[in-house]
């Protein structure tokens, strides 16, 4: 069924996730979406991928500006949800996930953000992808996108590979209190990092730091070669005293079951302009293809599997800041995560439309239903999917 999101205003190797015991592993492969296939009545050992219905128009676009004021705060309604998890939690509980961890004190080391490549295809599978508490996808330049993953409750060996530095890694690091791993960056982005509040927890060889390693492959170009790990940075960050317990400024909020009434998406497909995701509903997990092929964690060989999937719409603007001089050029792209826009929600196979917001610089997000209340995901990992506004390239289907 299609539906249109209402507009609101706009934004200013230790252990892998499995499926839980008894779930239907996905399909190997993944049909091209311009040949349509039978929705089947019930899932299957081979899941059918559906046809996908017209694309949906995400958000209005709103003129271009190079920032955005913070918005003034959409009141937030009092309603009481019984079974919340958070915004405040308890030792045990990773304010990322809203799982209870086993050890308390993984909580208490720094988180990590790490930049990985997701183009050209050859860059993957990706290293350590489904070890990562939230992964941020977002546009690059040129019709591509990256990865930030924010790694906090576990550990990965290898990541990557590593790429460059987007503007869009001045926020992240800041909401989430992580440090930050990268290699490469335009000189204008450079300096900002070297100029921003949290260049003491910067490891990169952008500023003639280790941690990093080479793993040559004929059938990749050196720049797809990179790779890192979360001991090696954590190890850096012990030897500055820049481990440290984040101190969160707000919170997400968790529930076990959804908490109103969603519409059935049993499938998602984004439609960038270089490259697609597509997602699929599985035993309570959406499973991801990109590209139209199965997409894996080649640590482990299992397929990117989230809880949550979060289509996030917010103003991008371009910048004069030279990225490239492929095709006559590409430039950054500045995505503003701040103030408030709109955002739909996919947890347990169901579609939760709302808002998000970011009021100061060092809020993670967070998000609303569309009366205010809280809008809870489900206890576990999420994939953030940035689109800008006026994105038409978000499909779904029950």
């Amino acid at each position: 069924m299609l539906l249109m999101l209402l507009f609101l205003l706009p934004g200013c190797q230790p252990e892998e996730a499995v499926p839980p015991a008894g779930a239907i592993e996905p399909a190997a492969t993944l049909p091209p979406t311009s040949q349509p296939a039978t929705v089947p009545p019930a899932i299957t050992d081979t899941p059918v991928v559906p046809t996908l219905a017209e694309p949906q128009v995400v958000i209005n676009t709103p003129t271009p500006v190079p920032t955005v004021a913070t918005a003034e705060p959409t009141a937030i309604a009092t309603l009481t949800i019984p079974g919340l998890i958070g915004p405040q939690f308890p030792d045990d509980v990773n304010p990322l996930t809203g799982e209870q961890v086993s050890d308390p004190s993984v909580l208490q080391r720094r988180p990590l953000a790490i930049k990985i490549s997701n183009y050209p295809p050859e860059v993957r599978p990706q290293s350590g992808i489904n070890n990562a508490d939230l992964i941020f996808e977002h546009y690059a330049e040129g019709g591509v996108t990256r990865f930030t993953a924010i790694f906090y409750s576990q550990d990965a060996d290898p990541v990557g590979s590593i790429r460059s530095g987007r503007l869009i890694d001045l926020e992240i690091p800041v909401m989430y209190d992580a440090a930050f791993g990268y290699s490469g960056s335009s000189g204008p982005v450079r300096q900002m990092f070297r100029e921003s509040s949290f260049f003491e927890r910067i490891v990169s060889p952008d500023f003639a730091h280790g941690g990093y390693y080479r793993v040559e492959d004929p059938n990749k170009a050196v720049e797809h070669t990179l790779f890192t790990n979360t001991y090696n940075l954590r190890y850096i960050l012990d030897e500055r005293g820049q481990n440290r317990p984040p101190e969160f400024q707000n919170g997400m909020t968790f529930r076990e079951e959804p908490f109103g009434q969603g519409t059935p998406a049993g499938s998602i497909e984004l439609q960038y302009t270089a490259t697609s995701a597509y997602w699929q509903y599985i035993s309570g997990r959406y499973w991801r293809w990109t590209d139209g092929t199965l997409h894996t964690d080649a640590n482990t060989g299992t397929q990117l599997n989230f809880r949550n999937v979060i289509v996030l719409g917010a103003n991008h603007v371009d910048t004069d800041i030279l990225e490239n001089l492929i095709g006559g050029g590409s430039y950054s792209i500045q995505i503003q995560i701040w103030g408030e826009g709109p955002v739909s929600i996919f947890r347990d196979g169901l579609r939760f439309d709302g808002h998000w917001r970011r009021e100061n610089p060092q809020d993670m997000l967070t998000f609303y239903d569309l009366d205010g209340n809280p809008l809870p995901l489900g206890p576990g990992n999420s994939f953030i999917q940035l689109v800008p506004l006026g994105f038409t390239g978000l499909y779904t289907t029950p």
